[in-house]
């Protein structure tokens, strides 16, 4: 029986050499992916994605399948070839097309998107996981035979960590607390002009040593869609809130924030007594679009003109890149946040490819101002990093519904460079807050 089986054995590698083929396809029973360290993690994890069980060579697919809470489908996918132990490692093999190509450990997940154009994958309940379906098909077809899957757990909220919502005086903001006594640097966490109550950022700042309140400043439950005015008073509030917390150190508090977010971060440093360090993501050096009240002053808001508004006959998206009047003419100065009158630390990231607003030239004026002040300051520009850098591995959004405004407005980006910058940045982000608020090094735990 033994020589038997062997012979057939024989005579099929026979068959194959003969017909120039390659080897039969293993059992889809017999191929397995594996997440390290392990299928469940915080969604800024980086992950090892093996494939086992393949014959040597063999040509496959993968394919990565998210479900967001909406219910709308985030897929991508790329082609590789196995080794020649029939294993597949996503951290040295290089993908041969589809979403991407080249060595990308992390590619199925920040090149995900959906077939319906203008769609944002964000988390919405930070206290539940995406999770992700990593499948792997015969060939570099039409992906109709499986081989293998499993799903990847991808949480937004660390073990331990607490989340408190907040309706303290005028405050509508939620609070989240890492495990332990600390004392921890504080944060407060700022999004932009689509208001709201953004909470995914701030749940793994917090899941990273970092007690976080996420602040809504407009467009949530009673706060306008479109406030006439801000008032600094509102922001100090969540200031005192946030130094009454017994977990949070007693040395400062830091503020972080994208788009609109980011310059009222600026002006929070700038006028407000606690802010020993800012963030500002995407941002400008002037008080953008909605004027702010302080006490015994008021910034106007700078200057814009909505006729300048393009819209783009071939995909009808809204351009607002240029309705801004130019930040250069000292008509325009009133609006400026004196950043370099601040004591504050700051840090600056932008992206080249953002199309929203020119947030890299308007970022630029106020590092100079802080420069001719004599002020060390923080700047990093991304080449092609849009306007939305968010933590990393959340897929880029070229375009998406501005909330507030109801249109569809691009944000800009390269896939593969933006997610550069998203990794990058976040690392310098937390590196940062730890250095001007801690006195320390970013915790190895972090890195």
């Amino acid at each position: 029986v033994l020589q038997s089986v062997c012979a057939l054995k024989i005579s099929l590698e026979s068959l194959q050499k003969a017909a120039g083929s390659s080897p039969l396809p293993r059992s889809p029973m017999a191929v397995q992916v594996t997440v390290l360290p392990s299928r469940r993690c915080l969604f800024d994890d980086p992950v090892q994605i093996r494939v086992t069980g393949l014959v040597p060579q063999q040509a496959v697919t993968l394919r990565a399948c998210l479900l967001d809470e909406g219910g709308e489908l985030f897929q991508a996918h790329a082609h590789y070839r196995a080794g020649d132990s029939g294993e597949l490692d996503l951290t040295s093999c290089p993908a041969l097309g589809g979403s991407y190509s080249g060595v990308e450990p992390m590619g199925l997940l920040w090149s995900l998107r959906s077939k319906t154009p203008h769609k944002r994958l964000a988390k919405r309940n930070v206290m539940t996981p995406f999770c992700v379906d990593l499948e792997v098909y015969e060939g570099h077809g039409d992906m109709s035979q499986l081989l293998g899957k499993c799903t990847h757990e991808r949480y937004f909220l660390g073990e331990g960590v607490k989340r408190i919502s907040v309706r303290e005086g005028r405050l509508k903001a939620t609070l989240f607390l890492p495990p332990g006594p600390g004392p921890f640097p504080g944060l407060i966490d700022l999004y932009g002009s689509g208001g709201g109550l953004v909470e995914y950022r701030a749940s793994l700042l917090a899941s990273r040593g970092f007690v976080t309140l996420a602040l809504a400043y407009m467009a949530f439950e009673d706060l306008p869609a479109m406030p006439e005015i801000l008032e600094l008073d509102y922001f100090q509030e969540a200031i005192d809130f946030l130094q009454k917390q017994q977990q949070v150190k007693d040395s400062g508090i830091g503020v972080l924030g994208l788009s609109k977010g980011a310059d009222l971060a600026l002006s929070m440093a700038t006028f407000l007594p606690g802010i020993k360090a800012a963030v500002s993501i995407s941002g400008s050096g002037f008080n953008s679009f909605i004027p702010l009240r302080g006490d015994g002053f008021t910034i106007p808001a700078h200057p814009y003109d909505l006729g300048r508004v393009k819209t783009s006959e071939e995909s009808g998206l809204i351009d607002f890149s240029d309705i801004l009047d130019d930040h250069r003419d000292p008509a325009t100065w009133d609006s400026r946040i004196p950043v370099e009158k601040s004591l504050a630390k700051f840090l600056f990231l932008t992206g080249l490819d953002d199309k929203n607003w020119k947030s890299d030239l308007y970022c630029r004026d106020a590092v100079q101002r802080l420069h001719q002040s004599g002020r060390k300051v923080e700047f990093c520009s991304y080449s092609g990093a849009g306007h939305l850098l968010e933590p990393p591995y959340l897929p880029l959004c070229q375009s998406s519904i501005h909330k507030v405004l109801g249109a569809f407005v691009q944000w800009g980006g390269q896939w593969r460079e933006h997610a550069r910058a998203q990794e990058d940045a976040w690392h310098r982000i937390q590196a940062f807050f730890w250095k001007h608020l801690m006195n320390s090094d970013i915790p190895k735990s972090n890195l």
